[in-house]
Order: structure tokens, then C-alpha cells, then sequence
């Protein structure tokens, strides 16, 4: 939790009881429903919490904008940008059931009113939203594919609406269909911990 502090030391104290609440929630979830690998669970802030604030690195959004969390687990990215951004409207979608269970019982518990996690396919979802979030849940062109109909036409940020997604590795033949317009963003500029090395935060205006 003082890492998260650190990088971001502007957050209220409510921010900050939210925050620190996650670890005592996960914890007990997850002995129950296997959202964390149990061997990852014990790094939940680093690995989960400020990976999925990297994005928060990457844009910080304006009042009234509308956020989907595409495959959002147990609620990540989803959750920690929902604290991080109060006036933000975020909806996480999952198909897994016992998954999304997880994030409304964390949003309860925490008083997280801004964020509706729901039992729902991507294919399924007809809204529309200024930017789509997602944690590596597919590869980039198919993660396009599914979710160019649910991005809104009114902008109403600076940055123009698309998808911003979290991604490790070698990710040439994923970029390649976007080339011209693609940005991305290594995490470590941001994070000094090892595990943020060769770890992206990935735009595609769309």
C-alpha cells in the first residue's frame, strides 16, 4: 500500500482506506473463489493493483467519462481505476459469473459507487463508451475487433477515445495492424519495480 502512496501521493484518505481495504477482501475471496493465482495473491499491489494503475500513468479522465473494463476478472483493471478516478463512470463485463460475484462484493464493501460490474460476454454488450481498459485478456487485433462498436463518438477528453490495454512481451505482430497510430508505453518509466520491465501500456485511438 505505501507504494501506492508513493506514486500517487494526491489521493484522499477515503482513496486510501479503499485501497488498503483490497487486501483483506481479495484475500478472503480469493481462499474461496480462485480469482489470483494463489501463489500471485501476496503481490497483490504490485502485480494487480498498480499494474491496473499504470493506466492512470497513462490518461487521467475527465469527469463524465464512461469506462469499460472488457474481461475484467475479478476486477481488474476495473476496481483500482474506479477509486483512483470517483467521477468516472466504470462498467466491468466478464463471462465468468463467480469472477464478476467477486467485484460487486470488493465495490460493496468498499463503497465503490462508480462502478457496476456485470455477468456479460463482449459480445453481448451493446453500450457505448469513451474508452475501453483491458488487462491482456486476447491479443490486440481481436481485442479491436470486439469492442470497436462499444466506443462512443462524442469525445469528450483530450485524449481521443479508443482502447488502452495492458500487455507484456514481444508485441510486434499485434501492433503491426496499427502501426500508424498506435502508442505504447513502457511501464518501467513509470514503476521502478523489476516486475514492471517489459511491460506495456498500449493505446489504439479508434
Amino acid at each position: 500500500m505505501k507504494r501506492i502512496i508513493s506514486y500517487f501521493p494526491q489521493i484522499t484518505s477515503q482513496q486510501q482506506e479503499q485501497f488498503v481495504a483490497l487486501d483483506a477482501l481479495y484475500h478472503e475471496w480469493n481462499s474461496k473463489i480462485n480469482v489470483i493465482s494463489r501463489r500471485d495473491i501476496d503481490n497483490l499491489y504490485e502485480h494487480h493493483v498498480l499494474h491496473s494503475l499504470a493506466i492512470a500513468r497513462f490518461v487521467s479522465f475527465k469527469p463524465g467519462t464512461s469506462v469499460l473494463d472488457f474481461g475484467t476478472g475479478g476486477g481488474f483493471p476495473g476496481i483500482p481505476l474506479a477509486i483512483m478516478f470517483p467521477d468516472t463512470q466504470f462498467t466491468l463485463i466478464d463471462g465468468t459469473g463467480k469472477k464478476i460475484r467477486v467485484a460487486e462484493e470488493v465495490c460493496r464493501a468498499i463503497g465503490l459507487n462508480n462502478c457496476t460490474p456485470l455477468h456479460r460476454r463482449g459480445e453481448e454488450e451493446k453500450g457505448r463508451y469513451d474508452f475501453v481498459v483491458s488487462r491482456a485478456v486476447m491479443s490486440l487485433p481481436d481485442l479491436v475487433k470486439n469492442v470497436r462498436k462499444n466506443i462512443a463518438r462524442e469525445q469528450r477528453n483530450a485524449l481521443p477515445n479508443g482502447v488502452i490495454c495492458l500487455k507484456g512481451g514481444l508485441m510486434d505482430d499485434e501492433l503491426a495492424p496499427f502501426r500508424s497510430v498506435v502508442r505504447q508505453k513502457e511501464l518501467s518509466q513509470w514503476f521502478t519495480e523489476k516486475w514492471f520491465k517489459e511491460k506495456y501500456v498500449v493505446y489504439v485511438p479508434l
